[in-house]
């Protein structure tokens, strides 16, 4: 029995051997591998070495010239911002001041109505005492005074529409006296009149 048990233990040295290779070409391979890595990560730290530490000329200065049009930008935003908010101030007080304005031409127009609603009555009372042969003085002079009131108010209502349209027209004409006008050629003066 003996030569069965070493029969048995030579096959399974040959086969711990066998393995032993194995594992050895496998650990071969992975030497080779790592040393390929540490090769790598050598030549990686040697080009980070050759390289500045800070940035290049060129990248500093377009990082300079956003700067400056950055801030450009940010001053034509600011500028814009600050003429946008007059302009909205000043576009305000001219719709309150039309509001006024047509709200006066409103009050205006309300007098006139009621004026010739009063006349009309007066009118219609004025008739019918003629028709009655009956001349009562004052019908006549109700009468008068309602139309002398109609007159007024249609006198209050034409000066409040004048000035809105007055209130209207002004910016137009300071637009037209601000813009330059292109030279026009004078024209020349003879010298005879330039003496007078």
């Amino acid at each position: 029995m003996i030569p069965d048990k070493s029969i048995r233990i030579r096959e399974w040295v040959g086969c711990l051997r066998n393995e032993v290779r194995g594992h050895m070409s496998e650990i071969e391979e992975l030497q080779r591998r790592i040393t390929a890595a540490m090769d790598q990560v050598a030549f990686g730290l040697e080009k980070l070495a050759a390289t500045p530490a800070g940035p290049d000329p060129e990248t500093l200065s377009q990082l300079e010239e956003e700067r400056t049009a950055n801030a450009q930008l940010q001053e034509r935003v600011r500028t814009l911002r600050q003429k946008s908010d007059g302009e909205a101030t000043a576009l305000r007080e001219q719709l309150e001041e039309s509001e006024a304005r047509m709200a006066q031409l409103d009050i205006e127009l309300q007098r006139v109505r009621r004026a010739n609603s009063q006349l009309s009555d007066a009118c219609v009372a004025l008739r019918e005492a003629n028709a009655e042969g009956v001349g009562e003085p004052h019908l006549i002079n109700k009468a008068m005074l309602a139309e002398l009131e109609a007159l007024r108010a249609a006198r209050a209502a034409d000066v409040a529409e004048a000035s809105v349209i007055l209130a209207s027209l002004q910016p137009l004409v300071d637009a037209a006296t601000d813009t330059p006008k292109p030279d026009a050629p004078q024209p020349e003066v003879p010298k005879s009149q330039e003496d007078a």
